[in-house]
């Protein structure tokens, strides 16, 4: 029993120790927030495959790339096209990526993998970069919790 204790507390901090290394790692502005996705896969190592499937969503996103959960695991390398959709815009941008990293949680019930964007059009990562600094800016000044739609029309970016 004691050493079971003992397996789990270094597991624990290998995962924290990897947690932090990912923040230091990341490139751009972070939002946590759960967005709708679909993801097709355009190549696999093993198996190339034009399978389409619906991923629960997507958490942790940035102009760079994003945190993806789902039912399947995709193997490290994979191309994706996920096309996803913005909670709080309620428009979908279609982007490119390549899963850098994938593992099982909650006892492999779900997996997360890692994406790095690749290859994905200007404009959806000119929307993306928008969109996260605006709810980002939203919960800065927004601390008495006033809904996105209010708040994003009297507070549009100054062009």
């Amino acid at each position: 029993m004691q050493e079971r204790i003992i397996s789990k507390r270094l597991k624990d901090k290998q995962e924290d120790d990897h947690e932090k290394k990912m923040k230091a790692a990341r490139k751009a502005e972070r939002l946590d927030e759960e967005n709708k996705i679909v993801i097709t896969i355009l190549s696999d190592i093993r198996n190339p495959s034009e399978e389409t499937i619906t991923y629960n969503y997507s958490q942790d996103i940035s102009m760079t790339g994003t945190r993806i959960q789902g039912n399947v695991l995709l193997p490290v390398d994979t191309l994706l096209q996920i096309d996803l959709t913005l909670k709080n815009l309620k428009q979908t941008i279609t982007a490119r990526g390549k899963v850098k990293w994938s593992k099982p949680v909650s006892e492999g019930k779900y997996f997360e993998s890692g994406v790095e964007f690749v290859d994905t059009p200007e404009e959806s990562i000119k929307i993306l970069g928008d969109y996260i600094a605006s709810i980002n800016q939203y919960k800065n000044l927004n601390p008495m919790g006033m809904p996105y739609w209010i708040f994003q029309k009297f507070n549009k970016p100054k062009v």
